[in-house]
């Protein structure tokens, strides 16, 4: 099944990128779970999907702190997105890894205006690390019916090097989760190849989040330097039954005009269906 992320369109209203997936022909949605009350409203997600005939396939736990109405902390939105997954009977969750370091998000007000992440060197451990740590996700899954998949997260640099921001990513130890969501931009971010890394680890790998990557992540599956098409082959080759979700970036899917985004939505899709050979 090939479904799009409404994440790929955060800019836009929830409506308007099911109406666009619709009329693009993906199987299904992914919804990102978000600070609007839309993105986590059971009765008007329910009605969405009725009315543009997409069934919501994936949830996306959310990654920011900031959601009206839901806990502060990574374990307590998580047990709230599983909630949200049993009423509408979604089955698979994607969740990211916990957070390694504090940072201070900055602001440089210059010729470029530029955001960056200031480290800070105290390691950051809680609950929700505790959950990770301690195959307590395992227990959520066999308790709810659902499917938590464990998200690969970038690399990130300060001053040139890398900065572990979170825990367990690698893929060595992305290996003791039962799920996961293989990334692949992400993975473009360390220099990975996203077909090595899928066969190491695709007895877990229940979702995958396509979208390319050439020095930008999530670009458009066809437009960057990573071989996607090769890892399609291979999960169709291996008869992959879980859930392909094509999460590019706005402005990779020209999200400024609706005409040009429709037609960037139907290229993804129809890279995926070419080599997916669906």
């Amino acid at each position: 099944m090939i479904c799009l992320s409404t994440g790929s369109l955060y800019t836009y209203g929830l409506a308007r990128v099911f109406e666009l997936a619709a009329q693009a022909g993906f199987d299904g949605i992914e919804v990102l779970i978000d600070h609007r009350w839309d993105s986590r409203d059971p009765r008007y997600l329910r009605r969405l999907s009725q009315e543009h005939g997409l069934p919501i396939v994936a949830l996306h736990n959310p990654f920011v702190r900031d959601v009206p109405g839901w806990p502060s902390d990574e374990r307590g939105r998580l047990e709230r997105t599983v909630a949200l997954a049993q009423e509408l009977g979604v089955s698979l969750i994607v969740t990211h890894l916990p957070l390694r370091l504090y940072g201070i998000v900055a602001q440089w007000h210059g010729p470029r205006s530029r955001r960056f992440l200031l480290p800070v060197p105290w390691s950051r451990r809680g609950a929700y690390y505790d959950l990770l740590r301690n195959d307590g996700l395992a227990e959520m899954e066999a308790a709810s019916g659902v499917t938590i998949a464990v998200e690969n997260m970038p690399d990130r640099r300060f001053l040139g090097f890398s900065l572990p921001l979170y825990w367990f990513n690698h893929p060595d130890k992305l290996s003791r989760f039962p799920h996961l969501t293989l990334d692949t931009t992400h993975l473009g971010t360390w220099g990975l190849d996203p077909l090595a890394v899928y066969g190491k680890l695709k007895g877990r790998v229940a979702h995958v989040h396509l979208s390319n990557y050439d020095g930008k992540e999530h670009r458009s599956p066809p437009h960057g330097r990573l071989p996607l098409d090769a890892l399609l082959h291979q999960l169709a080759g291996d008869g992959f039954g879980g859930v392909v979700s094509v999460e590019c970036a706005p402005d990779a899917l020209h999200a400024e005009d609706e005409e040009r985004c429709r037609a960037a939505l139907q290229r993804a899709l129809a890279f995926c269906r070419q080599h997916l050979r669906c």
